[in-house]
């Protein structure tokens, strides 16, 4: 895995960054569009075989996770991963503490990824997070979050590395959104080959008549029904 990934970090410069927040008030996730090249997704399922490049594996089925497997990447992350990380950070900052300041979180995030991953390591969360996910027929991930510790990045995102209909069929990502005293909301995300998802890891404000207050979020993905998946998952806060 061999990419600098300085092209990625130009993408994502580019991005209508006032579309995605528009878009993560309203449904508390977001499309990218196709951000990954054919060729950065190849390399990046490739990876998935370089045992070096990672920390641990999880089969889920072991764990009532659901089924599959992933691993998460050991420090120091694939170039193409660091700057896929360290340039999104940076505009969801500004989203996360606009979200902070609506619901009196009395929370706020640095603008840059190194002052935030200090802060998680001063709390003991020193592993890194982003991951690759790999599905075969019949897998799925149920519903869950991806909290690591009592320090978190409220947004996280995940890239498709497959073609939908042709590597696989099935296996859409999902967002239950729980919301008080009202029945759970759900919605199917189409991803393409390349393209993102950016979403919300825990908890989003929603504008209600007496106020902001926070619904709950949880992800997941449906069973696959033919073919091969996998996913690029980025997540901003290191684990415990």
């Amino acid at each position: 895995m061999s990419d600098t990934g300085e092209p990625v970090a130009r993408r994502i410069g580019s991005l209508d960054w006032t579309r995605i927040e528009g878009d993560l008030d309203r449904h508390g996730c977001a499309l990218t569009g196709p951000l990954l090249t054919s060729r950065e997704c190849a390399l990046l399922r490739a990876g998935y075989e370089e045992e070096h490049r990672f920390r641990s594996r999880v089969v889920m089925d072991r764990h009532g996770f659901g089924s599959g497997e992933y691993k998460y990447f050991a420090y120091p992350l694939p170039r193409l991963v660091a700057v896929l990380r360290r340039t999104l950070y940076a505009p969801l900052a500004r989203i996360a503490n606009a979200w902070a300041q609506r619901t009196g979180a009395g929370v706020s995030y640095p603008p840059r990824l190194d002052e935030f991953t200090a802060r998680c390591h001063a709390a003991g969360q020193k592993r890194p997070t982003p991951l690759l996910l790999k599905y075969g027929a019949g897998d799925y991930n149920c519903l869950h979050q991806d909290l690591y510790g009592p320090t978190a990045f409220p947004l996280q995102a995940t890239f498709l590395l497959d073609r939908p209909e042709v590597d696989f069929e099935g296996g859409e990502f999902v967002l239950v959104e729980q919301r008080p005293r009202m029945q759970s909301r759900a919605e199917v995300v189409p991803l393409e080959q390349g393209g993102g998802v950016i979403f919300a890891v825990n908890r989003r404000p929603v504008q209600g008549r007496h106020g902001p207050y926070a619904v709950t979020l949880r992800h997941g993905v449906s069973r696959l029904r033919r073919g091969r998946r996998h996913t690029l998952g980025v997540i901003f806060h290191d684990a415990a």
